[in-house]
């Protein structure tokens, strides 16, 4: 059997092949209004065309755990009913085609409040739906962001439980897998890394303050999120800095910790957090920071970063590299990669009644 159409369980859950879509923001709903945050017909068809596609797991991009957690003013969330409800339909159909859809929470922290890529991504204000970015010290991420709020330890636990909330809601919604964003620079990574954390109070300084914010997310989140479904957590495994910034040593000590707290898998990507920084971008090129973690612990991981062959992906799997492979860029070019990919390793997936005659 093919490596990367042997199904794969976790916990109670079987996804049905290795072949994952990761979370990648569409910035496409509304910026106000009592849809704000909401799923609309975009991310049904986009989605769905990956489902009907053959892809196993649909990890639907960073959704917001409030709305000052959002990158943009278009970015999706899961603060409240109305968006619960529009995200059934999304869940339901990716169901019905044989994926499983998951979601990734999040909080973007000092990178929030940004216009969409395609208009520059610049930080907005107030009259263009724009707010005031919070973050665990006030250091902006380049000179064009602004200085962020320092976060209070009331406000920390505020989002701790934003987190919980934000699960409980996704349950409702239909998702079978959750995962907590710690990477990209966002709130969670911003905490672990000393180059954007300069506390000197419990959440600050050591690895295990540095790491604490992180860990009372997953135990929050954990404890609502239930038993039965896998929780994964979204990593970047190094700032690509050369001092003074979370490192791939720190990466495989936060594994083993993540792994005592529940966490059913590690999905491991890199950098985000630190502006200006040359990353030595290439086919696979975040595979090894993945291969290593899963050699140096007994957290399964997914891999990610410039994975698009079919025999690439194959190789990644069949090495023991990873337990799974998560394709961004590829997936937004071919919706049908995974039923390629198949036939060229003879190997079955689920295609649609309606597309039996391209078989």
């Amino acid at each position: 059997m093919s490596a990367l159409f042997e199904p794969y369980t976790l916990r109670s859950l079987t996804i049905p092949n290795r072949v994952w879509m990761p979370p990648m923001c569409q910035y496409s709903a509304l910026p106000e209004g009592p849809e704000t945050g909401a799923p609309r017909d975009w991310h049904l068809a986009h989605y769905g065309a990956r489902a009907t596609g053959g892809t196993g797991l649909i990890i639907v991009e960073a959704t917001a755990v409030s709305p000052e957690g959002r990158i943009s003013p278009y970015d999706l969330g899961i603060w409240n009913d109305t968006q619960v409800e529009a995200f059934r339909r999304v869940t339901d159909f990716l169901k019905s085609q044989g994926a499983v859809p998951g979601v990734q929470i999040a909080h973007a922290g000092r990178k929030a409040s940004t216009e969409r890529p395609w208009k520059g991504g610049a930080p907005l204000g107030a009259e263009a739906h724009g707010w005031q970015p919070l973050a665990p010290s006030p250091l902006a991420f380049d000179e064009r962001h602004p200085v962020p709020t320092e976060l209070t330890i009331a406000q920390i636990q505020e989002i701790v439980g934003q987190f919980a909330d934000a699960a409980r809601r996704s349950l409702a919604a239909g998702f079978e897998v959750a995962e907590i964003h710690g990477a990209h620079g966002y709130l969670i990574g911003e905490f672990l890394s000393p180059h954007s954390n300069g506390r000197t109070d419990a959440y600050g300084g050591s690895y295990e303050n540095r790491t604490r914010f992180a860990l009372e997310v997953v135990d929050a989140v954990r404890a609502v999120w239930p038993e039965d479904k896998p929780l994964f957590f979204r990593v970047s495994a190094t700032d690509w800095l050369p001092e003074d910034g979370w490192t791939p040593d720190d990466t495989v000590r936060l594994a083993a910790d993540l792994k005592e707290h529940g966490v059913d898998l590690l999905d491991v990507s890199t950098g985000g957090n630190a502006a200006g920084v040359r990353i030595p971008v290439g086919p696979g090129y975040q595979v090894p920071f993945a291969a290593r973690v899963k050699a140096e612990t007994e957290l399964p991981v997914a891999a990610v970063g410039l994975i698009t062959e079919v025999e690439q992906a194959e190789k990644i799997l069949a090495n023991g590299e990873a337990d799974a492979v998560l394709l961004g860029r590829e997936l937004l070019r071919d919706p049908s990669w995974a039923r390629r990919a198949a036939r060229e390793l003879g190997a079955d997936v689920r295609v649609p009644e309606q597309y039996l005659r391209s078989v």
